[in-house]
Parts: structure tokens; C-alpha cells; sequence
């Protein structure tokens, strides 16, 4: 090329990337005329060889993370598979500067360039570094003034009334903005209601008899626990508007943050038909509330609700879902297993995979571990240089601030919410349900403070004697005494559970945070496990 030759001289294997951002039909009359165009191009040109091209269709350029085959197409390049891609301009390839400018150079790196073609942008060419910046940052642009449209949209039409997000509304039919009553699906929210209500049932229970009485969603699944505690928590079914939960913080990345209950827009809606009553409504989230508040009681506040070692982590590889742990009767007082979580809904017809003892995991990962600490004693030193030289570094401190900080936060919203109560901003009634939320979330707080200020003393008890550390630290990194559930945490991503050849074999997928994977073939009868690592 510094001698006069153009691209189209070049003996080069050459493909195409196309995408569109709908799945609209016009869009997809682009996409066809965008893929025949350039199939004809690359074959027209007697020097080029041509490759078939890499296509995404209803994917959104602002980021390449689900983008499919845009990111095939980049790990074909690193393969060698082609030499050259010509596209349509910088915004087809990416919408993120970052993006755009990391993947040519990444590709470049490995000998392939990029031809943007309605900005005459090859990346070849000395220059094109500098162009691109200047035109992916004016694509960027485009997608900011979009976002802050978008946002100022949504303001508009929440202040004229119409009802935003989605046309999916279990209970209601949606047509130009406005709601109106599903009745053979209302019948099915009002029973959701009353069983919460007046029925005692949690949210599992209800789900249970959901699917016992043959009610099924509209693609004809079961209610999941998820979707009742959304309706039962939506304020729309007693006739309120609620909107603006969440906020954008990142109009690239599209990422957003709940905000408080307190800064939802919610009122009385005379365009919204009411589902329920008002006092249904307050009763089943008020009974709703009591159940969360005593299963966070239970689990010893909501900063130890993860508290066993292998919640969330068993995965069952028939249905997708988690296991959950179970404390089952035995002459030694109870045996700690983990069943899946369909098996708990619906019994052995929900589920075959079998009851997993948290003795056989650890049993499992103690064969595991020594692989991955060869040098015990070394670890032992580091960390006790640790904590000689960083006393300051207290987790448990930095853990209590925060939740002073949060109760102080509280006390401030509890005190702002009374002067809006006092000057009439607020109804008595919505004032006494906030209230109540705050005084929930704060007692809570208060609770996992003073927990974790009785631990930090029993903790300081140990630090000011390094051999009882090291002798503790033996104990724990030897698994002499099964897998301490602090080391399971730190090294175990997931176990997927498969069933294997026959009756009685399982095979258990360990993926280590490391990155490591481990087959594990198990042959399991009610009181026997053995195991093969691979």
C-alpha cells in the first residue's frame, strides 16, 4: 500500500460483519440488502477470496458483550481464518469508543484490518487511528443524546398518565398506553391475594397450589416464585401508579441501580382499574413483610443470609436450578443435605437427581484443595505477616461503618418522612406503611451491627496470639476435620450435577474460582459415597 497499491490490489481472504439493532421488518429488509451487497462486492474483486460473513440481528452496538457473531468473527481472526472485514461504518462495529478502538487494534495485532466503508475508514492506512477516534466518539455521542431523550420521554409521559414498560402485565390487557382488566386473569391475582393474605401461605406455598389447581402462566409454565412476589409487591393491582424504581447510572453499559422505595413516583391512579382493594392489597404485604422480616431473623440478619457454604452454588444440570439445603432426621440428631429445588416443589416427579450430603461435597473438596495449596506452611506465614502488618484493616470494622452509616441514613428518612406527614404531604396511610419499612429495615440493621460487634470481640481475643492462628490456620487448610465453610467460599464457583451411565452414579462438574474445572464420578447408596476425580 506505501507503494501506490489500493486494498482491492491485494491477494486477501475478505468477510463481512453485519447488524442491525431491531428485528423490525424494515430492519431486516437492511440486513438483506446489507448482506447480498457485500457477498457481491468481496466476490467481484478478482484478488479477494471470499468469506462467508458474521451476522447480528436485534443486538444493540452499544456494547459487544451479547453480541454473538461479532465475537465469533474476532475469535476467527486470532485464527487466521481471514485477512481483511469490510462493514458498513463505525457504528455497525460499535457505538463504545473503547470498544471500537480495542477491537481493530487487537485484530491488527493479529494481521487483519477493518474497512469502514460510509466513513472511508480503513485501518490499514497510517492515519486511520486517529480518524477513528474521532468518529467512534461522535457514534458514542449519538447513543448519549438517545439515553437522555429516551429519559426525558418517560418523564413526559409518566406526568400525562401513560402506563410505561412492559405490555406483559399478568391480570391486564394493554392497548395505547392504558390498562384494562383481564377478568379470568384478575381471578387468578385476587386468589394470589387472599392466600397471602388470609391463607398463611408464603410464596412456595402459593406456587404450589398455583400449579396443583392447573393454573399455568400464558406460555403455559408454572407461576415461579418470582412472578407472584412481583405481583403481590406491584401497587398497580390496587389501582396506583408506580414507576421510576430504578435509574441509569451508565447510559454505555446500561446499567441501573434500584432506588429507594421512598423516591418511587407512586399515587392513586383513576386510569389504572384496580385488581384488589387498597386493604387486600396492605394486608398480603404486610403479611408478605412479617414472612421476609422473620426468614431474615432466622438466617441471623440479612448480612449472614448466605451463611451456608454451599448455598447457590449446586446447580442441577436437568432443570437449571439450585439446590437448596434440607436437615433431615437421623439417630445423631440430623443429617444436612442439599435437594433441588424443583424436588422441594414437586417431589421426586419434579426432580430424579439425587439428595446431596454436605459431608460427600466435603469430602470432595478436601481431595481437591491440597492440589491447589501445595505449600501450606508458606500460607500460614503470609498470613500472619498479614495481619502483623495491617491491624488496621479490620473487614469486621470497615463492615460495622457501613451499617452505622446505613442506620444513620434511616434515622434521616424516617425523620424526613414525619415532616412530610407533618405538613400534609402524605397520607396517614402511606405514611404508616413507609414508616413501617424503615422501622423493619432499620431494626435489621441494628441487629447485624451488634452481631457483628460481638464476633469482632471474639475474633480480637485470637489476633494478639500468632500460634494460636497458626495452629488454627493448620487445623482449617489440612481439612483434617472436613472442609471449613470459609474455604469453601473462597475457592468453589459451582458444582453442576449430572446423572451419569446408570442407576446410582451422578457425575458432579466442579468449577473452581480459578478458573479450574474437576469431573467427579460418584456411585451413592443411602449410607455410601466413593468417588473418582478427574
Amino acid at each position: 500500500m506505501r507503494l501506490g497499491r489500493s486494498i482491492f490490489d491485494l491477494e486477501l481472504r475478505v468477510t463481512f460483519y453485519a447488524r442491525v439493532s431491531t428485528d423490525k421488518y424494515e430492519q431486516q429488509s437492511s440486513l438483506e440488502n446489507q448482506v447480498s451487497y457485500y457477498t457481491e462486492l468481496i466476490r467481484s474483486r478478482p484478488n479477494w477470496t471470499y468469506v462467508e460473513g458474521y451476522i447480528d440481528e436485534g443486538i444493540s452496538g452499544t456494547s459487544t458483550k451479547n453480541r454473538d457473531s461479532f465475537n465469533l468473527m474476532v475469535e476467527h481472526a486470532k485464527a487466521g481464518l481471514f485477512d481483511f472485514i469490510i462493514t458498513k461504518e463505525i457504528s455497525r462495529f460499535s457505538r463504545s469508543t473503547l470498544d471500537s478502538i480495542k477491537y481493530t487494534q487487537e485484530l491488527l495485532e493479529h494481521n487483519v484490518g477493518v474497512y469502514f466503508q460510509s466513513d472511508n475508514i480503513n485501518t490499514l492506512d497510517p492515519d486511520s487511528e486517529f480518524r477513528l477516534v474521532v468518529m467512534a466518539g461522535v457514534a458514542q455521542d449519538e447513543v448519549r443524546k438517545l439515553s437522555e431523550r429516551l429519559k426525558f420521554g418517560f418523564g413526559q409521559s409518566i406526568g400525562r398518565g401513560r402506563v410505561l414498560g412492559s405490555d406483559n402485565i399478568w391480570g391486564y390487557d394493554k392497548s395505547g398506553g392504558k390498562l384494562s382488566v383481564n377478568e379470568e386473569e384478575a381471578r387468578i391475582v385476587r386468589l394470589i391475594f387472599e392466600l397471602c393474605a388470609d391463607g398463611g401461605m408464603g410464596i412456595r406455598r402459593i406456587s404450589q397450589h398455583l400449579s396443583d389447581m392447573g393454573c399455568t402462566s400464558r406460555t403455559g409454565g408454572e407461576f415461579s416464585a418470582s412472578t407472584i412476589r412481583n405481583i403481590l409487591r406491584n401497587p398497580k393491582y390496587k389501582g396506583w401508579y408506580c414507576g421510576r424504581k430504578t435509574r441509569s447510572i451508565d447510559y454505555r453499559s446500561k446499567k441501573s441501580v434500584p432506588l429507594e422505595k421512598s423516591e418511587w413516583v407512586t399515587y392513586p391512579d383513576p386510569d389504572i382499574p384496580p385488581i384488589v382493594t387498597e386493604e387486600l392489597w396492605e394486608r398480603a404485604n404486610a403479611a408478605y413483610a412479617a414472612r421476609s422480616a422473620e426468614s431474615l431473623s432466622n438466617a441471623r440478619g440479612a448480612c449472614f443470609h448466605n451463611r451456608y457454604a454451599y448455598s447457590g452454588k449446586i446447580i442441577c444440570s436437568e432443570h437449571g436450578a439450585t439446590f437448596h439445603r434440607q436437615l433431615a432426621a437421623s439417630g445423631s440428631g440430623g443429617t444436612e443435605l442439599w435437594q433441588c429445588s424443583e424436588y422441594r416443589r414437586r417431589g421426586r416427579a419434579g426432580c430424579s437427581m439425587p439428595h446431596l450430603r454436605t459431608a460427600w461435597l466435603d469430602e470432595v473438596l478436601s481431595q481437591i484443595f491440597p492440589d491447589l495449596l501445595p505449600d501450606r506452611g508458606r500460607t500460614i506465614d503470609i498470613l500472619l505477616d498479614m495481619i502483623a502488618s495491617a491491624p488496621d484493616r479490620d473487614e469486621h470494622r470497615r463492615r460495622i461503618d457501613r451499617l452505622r452509616s446505613e442506620i444513620a441514613m434511616l434515622g434521616k428518612k424516617k425523620d424526613r418522612l414525619l415532616g412530610l406527614a407533618v405538613e400534609g404531604a402524605v397520607s396517614t396511610e402511606e405514611f404508616a406503611l413507609r414508616n413501617e419499612d424503615l422501622n423493619r429495615r432499620l431494626d435489621a440493621a441494628m441487629r447485624c451491627a451488634a452481631e457483628l460487634e460481638a464476633e469482632k470481640e471474639r475474633c480480637a481475643q485470637a489476633v494478639g496470639d500468632p500460634e494460636k492462628i497458626r495452629a488454627a490456620s493448620e487445623e482449617i487448610l489440612s481439612c483434617k476435620n472436613g472442609m471449613d465453610p470459609l474455604i469453601v467460599r473462597a475457592i468453589l464457583e459451582s458444582i453442576t450435577v449430572r446423572e451419569a451411565c446408570g442407576p446410582g452414579i451422578i457425575e458432579l462438574n466442579v468449577l473452581l474460582k480459578s478458573g479450574e474445572e474437576r469431573l467427579v464420578r460418584c456411585e451413592y447408596k443411602k449410607d455410601s459415597f466413593r468417588f473418582n476425580i478427574y
